[in-house]
């Protein structure tokens, strides 16, 4: 499936994706849930996010860190004081460092915590995604705030797309508990 272009694409693969990754997390055995992730040995895993996460706990902070940057800017936008999607002083250059920020807030979260945190606003972004039509979603100029993009394009990115990239670096990780 493509990335979703329309507001009942983009509600089917974030439910869908997230129903997929909870059955993926569902399944860790004990061994793949407190053996600590590492990616080091491989070549081809170089982006920062590969050494970055150790656990399952930090991809679900992760998420929910993302959900929250869409509901605050979307809420503050639409209450007239504009922001930026990537808060100051991060930018789309920078952001890593925001993640790793993330990370680091996170490191007393419990993984019970971070479940229901990501849950909690996995549905609320959902929830926000309703309160707009498809054409509001997904034609490009609606909102001065949003840019070059469509706003359904963000919801995409923390919902379906990001929840891929959790299950594929989770399977990795499965991967190298079975190596090992």
């Amino acid at each position: 499936m493509g990335r979703p272009t329309t507001k009942a694409g983009l509600m089917v693969a974030a439910t869908d994706n997230y129903k997929k990754l909870n059955t993926l997390i569902s399944g860790l055995t004990e061994k793949e849930l407190s053996t600590a992730f590492n990616f080091a040995y491989d070549e081809k895993k170089k982006e920062a996010h590969w050494k970055r996460d150790k656990n399952l706990r930090d991809i679900l902070i992760h998420l929910y860190e993302w959900h929250q940057l869409l509901l605050n800017w979307v809420q503050s936008n639409q209450n007239g004081e504009q922001q930026p999607f990537i808060p100051q002083p991060y930018n789309w250059k920078t952001y890593g460092d925001m993640n790793v920020e993330f990370w680091k807030k996170h490191q007393n979260t419990s993984l019970e915590k971070a479940k229901e945190m990501v849950e909690r606003t996995h549905n609320e972004v959902l929830c926000l995604a309703q309160t707009f039509s498809n054409e509001v979603l997904f034609t490009k100029g609606v909102f001065q705030w949003v840019g070059a993009s469509p706003l359904g394009s963000y919801f995409v990115s923390v919902t379906s797309s990001h929840y891929d990239w959790a299950m594929k670096k989770i399977k990795a990780h499965v991967k190298n508990c079975k190596e090992q």
